[in-house]
């Protein structure tokens, strides 16, 4: 009896001391949540803000990244612990390939941001610090809704912008309207105004929403959604569609987002003091050229704050409004004898990029090709020239890796 006690509580001795061991070589501190195609989902549409870091395991630099994600979560959990409202996750590609494949993962560790269950336009390549991921949530929380005092507080903004007229900020209509913020606060501007104020505005009870589009859009753009407030998808719609143009300026914030999108830049570069010019192509490109997004980005640039791509062109900005196609190998400028105010001419630009007219005429001179090379009167090839390299892709994201797919090894 006494010798079966004995075998027991040894038994327990070593299980406690195995337990103990365990915990310490594999602690339970870690509060980024593992995710997998079980979960993943319903993470994802219940939390207004996900970010992923997607590892595996046999990868020495996902190795190095676990415990400083690990620890961000841990602290992002303890300053916002409220559910619904912040998750970081993590995924093992190699247990959870459905995953990895979904969210097309191509290097270790790549990490994902989420917004409200739709991924945003940029992976997260911020410092891999814990200070900088806390700081990154923390930004990316802040209330995307400015609160006007006035009617005039948000004119003659240069932004576009949203503005709703709500009776107070416990509505549902209010709520939704955050949401379709929180999507778009890169895009445009939200404001809102709230209350006694704005009565003027809008009928008891009853919410209005308006974009008003930057001072170089055509005033037809300005005008209010007729959807139903309290339906998130309809607004959410109707505020990308206005946040997101035909026509976009591009800045050296938002060049790398917008190169990802892997298609050749049609560009206006404009003086900052002719807004007229701007109006106008985006009127005839509103107009005429609504079919051909898909195969060029209509952009538009300040010509003066990009002045060194106009300089790989011989241009200044006394030369201002300059077009020109950057197919992300070449840049390729309008035809001297071309009117941008056409809009046929800047169709036939477009026609010629795709038919490779552009880059044979920038080898062989512009006029009818029937050989390889034109031959001058003395038997001599013609002297072949290159159009200026692409300044643009510059701007794109570093193709160098963290590491190499597992089966590339």
């Amino acid at each position: 009896m006494n010798q079966n006690y004995r075998k027991i509580f040894a038994n327990k001795l070593f299980l406690q001391f195995f337990f103990t061991a365990y915990l310490f070589y594999n602690p339970v501190t870690s509060k980024a949540v593992k995710l997998s195609s079980q979960n993943v989902d319903m993470t994802l549409a219940s939390n207004e803000l996900v970010i992923i870091n997607f590892y595996a395991d046999w990868c020495r630099f996902s190795g190095i990244l676990t415990p400083i994600f690990d620890e961000a979560a841990a602290k992002v959990s303890e300053l916002y612990p409220e559910s619904g409202k912040v998750v970081l996750g993590k995924v093992d590609c190699d247990s959870e390939t459905s995953v990895a494949s979904r969210f097309q993962i191509t290097k270790y560790p790549t990490i994902k941001v989420l917004i409200n269950g739709q991924p945003a336009k940029r992976e997260y390549r911020g410092k891999r610090s814990v200070e900088a991921f806390v700081s990154f949530v923390q930004k990316q929380l802040e209330d995307p809704i400015q609160e006007v005092a006035n009617l005039f507080s948000a004119a003659d903004v240069k932004s576009r912008v949203i503005i709703g007229y709500f009776e107070n900020k416990e509505s549902q209509e209010y709520q939704i309207f955050r949401k379709v913020a929180t999507n778009l606060k890169d895009d445009c501007l939200f404001y809102a105004g709230i209350g006694e104020p704005f009565r003027a505005m809008h009928p008891p009870n009853e919410t209005i929403i308006e974009f008003r589009p930057d001072r170089a859009s055509p005033k037809s753009e300005h005008h209010t959604f007729t959807g139903n407030s309290a339906d998130y998808d309809s607004l959410n719609i109707w505020a990308t569609d206005n946040c997101l143009p035909l026509v976009r300026e591009i800045t050296f914030e938002n060049a790398e987002e917008i190169t990802e999108e892997g298609l050749p830049f049609l560009l206006f570069f404009y003086h900052p003091d002719d807004l007229d010019s701007i109006k106008l192509f985006k009127e005839i490109v509103g107009t005429h050229l609504v079919q051909e997004k898909q195969r060029v980005n209509f952009l538009t640039a300040d010509g003066v704050k990009f002045a060194h791509p106009l300089q790989h062109l011989g241009k200044r900005h006394t030369d201002l409004p300059v077009v020109v196609i950057d197919s992300f190998k070449h840049m390729y400028q309008f035809p001297e004898k071309s009117d941008y105010r056409n809009h046929e001419h800047l169709k036939t630009f477009i026609d010629d990029l795709y038919s490779g007219k552009l880059h044979r005429e920038y080898h062989l001179g512009p006029q009818e090709i029937s050989a390889i090379e034109i031959v001058h009167g003395n038997n001599q090839p013609a002297e072949q020239t290159m159009p200026p390299e692409s300044t643009f892709k510059k701007l794109a994201p570093s193709k160098n890796r963290y590491t190499l797919l597992k089966e590339e090894l």
